[in-house]
């Protein structure tokens, strides 16, 4: 296996932690959140912020479409720290450990504009990666082939140089497909063994 030349993170529940239904049932209760979600495509309204649309607006108008649920839409919006933490400190920490040795670490991430530079605030290690391709500014999500094809042409390597982790298998096959090295996240325990076994961390580094 080739040695990866630049290690690529999905952000939600690789580096911070993105499950609405907790918080939602922290506030209604599981039973009462189950029907909000039922009646409410909350994550097609998602889906469309990660496409480009604006944050507040796609929320809002939804709510105001939507009396009967109009308060809890907003949360959506207005406490969407809540829906997207806490960071996964280890998996940061990984994160540290490539950068510290030289390797090249970008986020490919399913992220509203808004909501992405919202997060930049809240989460410094963002800051930290070395390129961002943010599916909101790039106009097209994952699974698409084109978002994969746009990082490919605007980092200049090779697919094969490429290792990717993201915790949705389709996102994983459709980089595997264009020849991407790929890892399904499902911890960062995991992730770092793969990093040992691909010679970028030693293990001490990789805490594994």
């Amino acid at each position: 296996m080739t040695r990866p030349q630049a290690v690529i993170f999905d952000i939600g529940n690789v580096l911070i932690e993105w499950n609405p239904e907790r918080y939602y049932d922290s506030q209604l209760g599981e039973a009462k959140r189950q029907r909000l979600f039922a009646e409410v495509d909350l994550y097609g309204m998602n889906d469309r912020i990660d496409a480009g649309e604006p944050f507040r607006e796609t929320v809002h108008d939804l709510a105001d479409r939507t009396p009967a649920w109009a308060e809890q839409i907003r949360w959506w919006h207005d406490r969407w720290i809540h829906l997207a933490s806490p960071r996964i400190d280890r998996s940061v920490a990984l994160l540290r450990a490539l950068r510290h040795s030289g390797v090249p670490v970008f986020a490919l991430s399913n992220f509203g504009i808004q909501s992405f530079a919202y997060a930049e605030t809240r989460y410094e290690f963002l800051g930290e990666l070395d390129r961002h391709y943010i599916s909101g500014h790039m106009g097209v999500t994952k699974p698409n082939p084109e978002i994969y094809r746009k990082v490919e042409d605007d980092c200049g390597l090779p697919p094969g140089a490429l290792l990717f982790t993201d915790d949705r298998a389709e996102n994983i096959a459709a980089a595997q497909a264009r020849g991407w090295q790929v890892h399904l996240f499902d911890g960062p325990a995991g992730f770092a063994q793969r990093l040992v076994a691909a010679g970028l961390l030693s293990a001490a580094e990789a805490g594994a």
